[in-house]
C-alpha cells in the first residue's frame, strides 16, 4: 500500500472518529440552511469512516478513492460557509481562508488513488 493511501486512511479515520468524539466543532461549520447540524455531523463522520474502510481494502480501493473525492467536494461548501461565518473576525477569517486550499489535496490525492490500481 502506498504512503498516500495510508495517509488518506489515517486522515479519514481520525476525522471520522472526531465527528463522534467532538461533534460540536463539526456542528458549528454546517450551514444552517441544511437543517439539523448534528445529523450532518454524524452522517459525514460515517461517510469518512466508510471511505477509510474502502481505501484500506485492495478490492475496494478504487471505489474508496472515488467516494472520498466526492465526499471532499461535497463538504467544501462547509469550508466556504466557515469563511463567511468568521469574516468579521481577522483571526477566524485567516484560519478559515487557510483551510480552503488545504481541501485541494484532499480532493486530488484520492482521485489519483482511484485511478491507480497499485495504490
Amino acid at each position: 500500500m502506498k504512503a498516500r493511501t495510508v495517509a488518506m486512511i489515517g486522515i479519514l479515520g481520525l476525522a471520522g472518529a472526531a465527528h463522534f468524539l467532538k461533534p460540536r466543532f463539526f456542528d458549528s461549520i454546517v450551514p444552517p440552511q441544511l437543517g439539523s447540524a448534528r445529523k450532518w455531523t454524524y452522517a459525514s463522520g460515517v461517510a469518512e469512516l466508510g471511505c477509510a474502510a474502502l481505501l484500506a481494502a485492495p478490492a475496494t480501493r478504487r471505489a474508496g478513492g472515488t467516494a472520498m473525492t466526492a465526499l471532499m467536494i461535497g463538504v467544501y461548501p462547509a469550508n466556504i460557509y466557515t469563511v463567511k461565518k468568521h469574516w468579521h473576525s481577522p483571526k477566524g477569517r485567516a484560519i478559515a481562508l487557510a483551510r480552503l486550499p488545504l481541501q485541494i489535496p484532499l480532493i486530488w490525492i484520492p482521485w489519483t488513488i482511484a485511478g491507480d490500481s497499485t495504490a
